[in-house]
């Protein structure tokens, strides 16, 4: 394996069914990250703890696969690129959401988070200069409604904004720039090898931090705890991210992110199997909704603007080779 094993120089420009399919397996692992924070965080092992030592053994994984592999380094702009990512995924997010579900529940959590698409799409097509059609942002728009009414009606209403929703919108921020830039560079750099060198450039603040958390309160959690802190450092901080990235740099990235749509109901869903927490009819019809608007958002067809010259054929050709090198590889 090389450093652009994994890796494709050109968006496409329709979307790829293999670029959905990744996001949704990337999705679906992500989807348990809030449950299992909350477990692990909820009268168990400190925030600070799980925010910070989650990388630092995501980091030596990423050490170990990169060595492995023999990878070679980013340039000094991928670098800089790379500090965005790690900035918002393996810094900002997990220490955010960490400290947010010290107070909220995983149902409450889920509004906020429920914005995500919207806003990776948003960061997707400033930063990818992507082009999208009216009907995209429509039904974007509606997914992210939907969202919110049916995490809302599960939690019994918004309520008034305190703390932990600042946070929780923050860590939704970070990671929408995080997605958006590790996305691009997972075009050069390869999906895996994106995420592995962003934990490894945040390896020593997080060591820092995780060192701080044990001086403080040294670490005690039940057996289960524990399991659920060791998917968030093997999974959520890493493993997932091999999938996600690769169904972003398929792309188109704008398009692919609104899989997120159905994380908040996959993540209730778990809350409820997990934790116990109470599901509701409202619920049930709420995850339908949402679940409709993304494959509707998704499924958006390209307008005339976003369609590919007759004249370029061979680009087309070259994009839809690079597609097809990656699915395989």
């Amino acid at each position: 394996m090389n450093g652009d094993s994994s890796a494709t120089p050109r968006q496409p420009s329709a979307l790829s069914p293999s670029g959905l399919g990744w996001g949704l397996v990337g999705i679906t692992a992500f989807s348990f990250t809030v449950p299992f924070t909350r477990a692990a965080t909820h009268h168990g092992l400190s925030a600070l703890f799980v925010g910070s030592s989650r990388a630092v053994v995501a980091a030596a994984l990423a050490v170990v696969a990169l060595l492995v592999t023999r990878q070679r380094r980013p340039t000094t702009l991928q670098w800089a690129r790379l500090g965005v990512v790690a900035a918002g995924v393996v810094v900002g997010f997990p220490l955010l959401t960490s400290y947010a579900l010290l107070t909220v529940p995983v149902s409450h959590a889920a509004i906020v988070v429920g914005l995500l698409p919207v806003a990776t799409a948003v960061m997707a097509v400033l930063r990818g200069r992507e082009r999208v059609p009216g009907s995209f942002w429509v039904f974007a728009a509606l997914g992210a409604l939907a969202v919110t009414a049916f995490t809302a009606l599960q939690n019994g209403g918004l309520g008034s904004l305190h703390w932990a929703d600042l946070l929780l919108f923050g860590a939704v921020l970070a990671a929408a720039v995080g997605y958006a830039e590790g996305g691009l560079l997972s075009r050069e750099l390869g999906a895996w090898q994106t995420v592995s060198w962003a934990l490894v450039l945040c390896a020593p603040l997080m060591m820092l931090l995780t060192v701080l958390s044990v001086t403080q309160a040294p670490p005690s959690g039940t057996p289960a705890q524990w399991l659920a802190f060791a998917y968030l450092c093997v999974v959520s901080m890493y493993l997932g991210f091999f999938a996600w990235y690769r169904g972003l740099a398929i792309g188109p990235m704008a398009r692919v992110s609104q899989v997120q749509l159905v994380q908040p109901v996959l993540s209730i869903a778990w809350a409820a199997l997990l934790l116990g927490e109470h599901v509701t009819w409202q619920t049930v019809a709420g995850g339908l909704a949402v679940m409709s608007c993304a494959r509707l958002a998704v499924a958006a067809r390209l307008g005339e603007r976003d369609r590919v010259a007759p004249g370029s054929a061979r680009d087309q050709h070259a994009e839809s080779a690079s597609v097809q090198d990656l699915a395989r590889s």
